[in-house]
Parts: structure tokens; sequence; C-alpha cells
């Protein structure tokens, strides 16, 4: 999770140096990588399916050999179609390696009391791949192109599979659970209007996220005003303003860590769809106190820890909530459709930042639709009915 996760959160830091390269618009690139998520979020309940089926450990494999082989051919690319075209196996990559099957695992994996924690500690590890991903590219490309880059991180995903032979799981599923089919468990899912709303109230999270993961590090470098020699940021070793976005990015995952373990601590004693709420009204507050503020390297520093502690923590929240209404046997599959919800979000946000940006010169307008769609998630958690629906046995 955590090495998926760190290749992931550093296409943002690519934007500027590709589109320089072959004089491409912001959007061509952008919609690469909205692409990217799309792909995801499509892979995601396929992978789901597929490690319910073979094996969690051959689905992870499938994931890993498709990111690398999407990285590899990506080094190739030199039109925006190509670009576009072979991000659908990033895509599917990060869906195998990611969090539809890894959280199935854990949740699987967990005891009734535990499992929250143990959700929120598997996300987290995304949170720390976000930490080192984005510097870690912004020092390679000092090192050499973004082509060799791209080729490295293909490497470092497939050397994640050295993991796999330590990973145990013995599900503890009951007799009544297996009975259940998955088209059975999928009608009552799809029946139920909480599922609906859990759908619809993700999808803000893919919006916020992807949008600023892709589009931070360029709008930090271009909107930021200058960085003081002498100051602490200065003293850090950040000099530039494009070091301060990967430094940004790297800062809201580090934040989110802690985020995300608050988030599955109190998941265990508090109504998971009230802390939701909350979450995603704090989203819209800080998102939009930063945009009316003047944009300074403090401001920066200030709304990535804000935004950071955020970030991932509907995760274990979203994952737990659906583990807790719908079981445990199916739970890869049925989050990643939900899950497929957030990378539409994702899709959206990323493609129109790009799109926003060639027309207007800025992102102020996606920026804004960004704190919408957040306050409208929070109100849609209000209604779920946040209790077990009986199993139908065959």
């Amino acid at each position: 999770m955590l090495i998926s996760f760190a290749i992931r959160a550093s296409f943002g830091v690519f934007q500027i140096p590709i589109a320089e390269e072959f004089g491409w618009l912001r959007s061509e690139f952008s919609l690469a990588i909205a692409i990217q998520n799309l792909a995801w979020g499509i892979g995601q309940p396929i992978f789901g399916a597929i490690a319910e089926k073979i094996g969690d450990r051959k689905a992870i494999v499938i994931g890993a050999v498709l990111y690398a082989i999407g990285l590899v051919l990506s080094s190739f690319a030199v039109t925006p179609k190509a670009h576009q075209f072979l991000e659908i196996l990033v895509g599917f990559g990060i869906a195998g390696t990611g969090f539809g099957v890894i959280l199935a695992v854990v949740g699987r994996a967990a005891s009734d009391e535990n499992r929250s924690m143990a959700l929120a500690i598997a996300t987290a590890a995304g949170s720390a791949g976000q930490v080192v991903g984005a510097p870690a590219a912004e020092w390679l490309l000092t090192l050499m192109s973004w082509q060799m880059v791209f080729v490295t991180f293909a490497g470092v995903i497939l050397a994640s599979l050295l993991m796999l032979p330590m990973m145990r799981v013995q599900p503890p599923v009951s007799r009544t659970v297996l009975e259940e089919s998955l088209g059975q468990v999928l009608v009552k899912a799809f029946r139920d209007p909480s599922y609906t709303l859990i759908f619809l109230g993700f999808f803000s999270c893919g919006y916020q996220l992807a949008f600023i993961t892709a589009h931070f590090p360029a709008f930090v470098t271009e909107m930021c005003g200058p960085i003081m020699p002498g100051g602490v940021l200065h003293t850090m070793g950040i000099t530039t303003t494009s070091a301060l976005g990967a430094a940004a990015i790297a800062l809201i995952g580090l934040a989110n860590i802690a985020g995300t373990l608050a988030a599955g601590w109190a998941g265990k004693r508090y109504s998971k769809k009230y802390l939701l709420a909350g979450i995603y009204i704090a989203r819209t507050i800080v998102a939009a106190a930063f945009i009316l503020m003047p944009i300074t390297p403090t401001s920066v520093i200030i709304f990535s820890i804000a935004m950071g502690s955020l970030w991932l923590a509907t995760v274990p929240l979203t994952s737990g909530l659906v583990a807790h209404i719908y079981g445990l046997r199916y739970m890869g599959t049925l989050y990643g459709i939900v899950f497929f919800s957030h990378q539409l979000g994702s899709f959206l946000g990323v493609w129109l930042g790009g799109q926003m940006y060639d027309l207007y010169g800025d992102y102020t307008f996606v920026w804004w639709i960004g704190v919408g769609v957040g306050a409208f998630s929070a109100i849609v958690h209000l209604p779920i009915r946040e209790r077990p629906i009986p199993a139908a046995t065959a």
C-alpha cells in the first residue's frame, strides 16, 4: 500500500516537466491523470471480485505487473493520446495494489473490536507513501529524466511483491455468510438507500483529493509568494516554490497518518456516519478559508497540515461502514463499487483542473466546486441507517 500510493501521489510533480518538454497544454497531462483515476475506479470492484475468486495474493501480483507495464510504456509515450491510453494500465495497477484488495484482507483478518483501527493503520500506510512519493520524484528529477523516473518506479512496485509471502490471512466468516452468494449481497446492497448515500457521499472525497494531488504542486509553483532567504523553509532546504509544492503533498500525507489513526480510534467508539459528515464539513471550511486568503508559503503549510489531517480519514470509516452494514465476505467488491464513485470524483477533479486552467489561467473555479461537493457529502451521510442487514441464506 505504501509503495503503490507513493508512486500514485507523485504524478502531480510531473505536470510541468512533461508539459514543458512536449509543449502540451496543462489539460493534456491532466486528462491522462484523470483517466488513470477513472481506470482505478473501474478496476477496483473488478480486482475485489478477482481477489475473492482466485485469492488476494494473485490479485495483487496482477495489479503490480499492470502497474509496472503501464509506467514503463508511459516512459516511451510522446503524444498526449499515448499517455492517456497507457494511464489505463497504471490505473488498473493501482486498483490491484491499493485500497479495495488490501482493506478487504485487513477487514477479514481483524476482529470486530479492532477492525476500525486495523483499517485505519492500513490506510495510514498509504499516507506514509504520500510522504515520500512526491519528494522522491522531485529529487529523482534532479538526477535523471522523467522517463527514467517512471522506469525506476516500475522496478520499485515490482519489488514490493517481496512482501507477499509474509501475508497470512484466515478469513473469519461464518457458514451463513458463506452460503450467501455475491449476487444476493449485491441485490441487497443496491436495494438499500443507505448504500446509495454512501456511494454518493464518497464522490467529493475523490474530487478533492485527486485535484489537490494532481494540481497542487503546479498551483503552489505559480501562485505562491517568494520563499524568503534565511526563513524557516529556506533553512529546511525548501528554496523554490516547486520544492514547496512537492513538500506540501508530503506534509499532507504526514498529517494524515495522525488523522487517519484518529479516525480509526473514533470509528470504534462513535457513529461512523456522523464522523464522516464532520470530516466533510471540516474539509469544506479549510478549503474555502485557504482560497479566500492570500497564497503564501505559510498559508500553504497551514493548509497542508489542516487538509492532511482530514485527507484519508474517510477511508477506514467508509470501508468500515460497508463492512458493518453488509458483512465481510464480499467487502472487497462492495467497497470497490463505492470506491468507483470516489474515482468518478477523482476523474472530474483532475480533468476539470486542467480544463479550467487552460480556459481561465487559474484554478479558482474548480476549487470552489470542490468546496460545494464537500458540503454535499456532509449532508448525504446524515440519513444513512447504520445497522447491519441480516444475511439471507441460499
